[in-house]
């Protein structure tokens, strides 16, 4: 469906077509006509499949055609790297426009902070705001939220996973009764039904691709040994025509400053980004990586959700995620929008019962690849039954298995031919 058939403001079509968008996806496809005739929703939607303009495009359009005097849409994010991405995205959106945005997050100066107080105070058409940052400013008493008709809650899942609900419950409590709420979210899980029934009233729900990876996504996994994941990674980057654009996802602050330092020293044009980097930094990074000015990004899961980069053509997890649903959203980053992207796991001994579970919920086993021969032989693949339910194997010594077995190919670096997609 064209966005021209949704029933759009003008000038927000006008904006749409200089951005050079024609077709709406199918979340917005679906979305935006039941938010444009008012209902509340709930929105479930993998990374990628254009949820901000499924809820921005028709709220914008709300906004023009009410104008009020204050705040008309509140959105509450999980980051401020979310945050900052709807407010370009609304700021682009809402160019031929009057209307006004703010975003408002955690981590900024002195300047910062008035800059946000007046627009809470004298009234933005739309702020965007992490929990945190706004509870702040709803304690110092100047916030006037009396005139919000539209209340937007993205990543869902992921706020109440940092542990947001209840400065959620708080925030919404400064809210009219009478308003509009949506929900968005990327899984589905008991906690998010829960809290679509505290705050939503009788919501339409849209279910898109949930927990599956993107189609244009070739997956590939290999073997490795801890010490031999460096190796596999430099090998992987080598080839500076096949991947121009690359995120590489560590599980910890630490691990992302290790091996950034290490690609640094292989002359990789590489940076880290992490909650232990400054604000300023962080923003710069992102900026120089968006723009293609910067090759290489090694994140944190902080990333793997909510970070509008296009074109990136490969992630590699350096280390399996604990939750198998990250997996999904760490490789959303590439084979965006219908787009061909590569996603490249390495799999230590201690990993494998992780990838396992990841394998059960993709619903697909993926061939696994020794590393090149020069490495020497990775671990065997081998799921201990004791820790699929997550708990440690505490008994015993840990084994290594250093014979190429089972389902486990030597291979290059890069797939050839058949490659395994999802």
């Amino acid at each position: 469906m064209k966005f021209t058939e949704l029933g759009l403001n003008e000038t927000l079509l006008e904006a749409i077509s200089f951005m050079n968008f024609e077709e709406a996806t199918e979340i917005q496809e679906k979305a935006i006509p039941k938010i444009l005739e008012g209902n509340d929703l709930i929105g479930c939607a993998q990374t990628g499949t254009g949820k901000t303009a499924a809820f921005v495009l028709p709220t914008l359009h709300q906004v023009i055609k009410n104008k009020t005097s204050g705040t008309s849409v509140l959105i509450l994010v999980p980051t401020r790297e979310l945050a900052i991405q709807i407010d370009q995205q609304i700021q682009g959106l809402a160019y031929f426009t009057e209307t006004s945005s703010m975003a408002i997050f955690g981590g900024a100066d002195g300047i910062s902070w008035e800059q946000e107080r007046r627009a809470l105070s004298e009234g933005s058409d739309v702020i965007i705001a992490t929990p945190g940052r706004l509870i702040g400013h709803l304690n110092n008493g100047y916030v006037k939220f009396d005139q919000v008709a539209h209340l937007i809650l993205d990543e869902a899942d992921r706020m109440l996973d940092i542990g947001f609900h209840d400065d959620l419950v708080k925030i919404i409590s400064y809210l009219p009764k009478k308003r509009q709420s949506l929900l968005f979210s990327a899984t589905m899980a008991p906690k998010i039904r829960t809290l679509a029934k505290e705050i939503l009233n009788n919501p339409f729900e849209i279910n898109i691709s949930v927990s599956k990876p993107a189609e244009g996504v070739t997956q590939q996994v290999f073997l490795a040994h801890e010490e031999q994941k460096n190796a596999i990674t430099k090998g992987i980057l080598k080839d500076k025509d096949a991947y121009q654009s690359i995120i590489i996802f560590c599980a910890t602050r630490r691990k992302v400053e290790q091996l950034s330092r290490k690609l640094k020293q292989w002359n990789f044009n590489c940076r880290g980004i992490s909650s232990d980097y400054g604000q300023e930094e962080r923003t710069q990074t992102l900026l120089d990586f968006k723009s293609r000015k910067l090759r290489i990004l090694v994140a944190t899961d902080v990333m793997s959700r909510g970070i509008d980069i296009k074109d990136i053509n490969l992630v590699i997890n350096y280390d399996v995620p604990g939750d198998a649903e990250d997996y999904v959203h760490r490789i959303g980053r590439t084979a965006r929008a219908s787009t061909k992207g590569m996603a490249i796991t390495l799999v230590n001994e201690e990993e494998m019962y992780k990838f396992d579970r990841i394998e059960k919920l993709i619903e697909r086993v993926l061939e696994k690849t020794q590393p090149p021969e020069h490495l020497g032989p990775g671990p065997e693949w081998k799921v201990d039954v004791r820790r699929k339910g997550g708990k440690k194997n505490f008994g015993g010594k840990k084994k290594f298995y250093s014979k190429n077995k089972g389902n486990a190919k030597k291979g290059p670096f890069k797939p050839k031919g058949g490659a395994t997609k999802n």
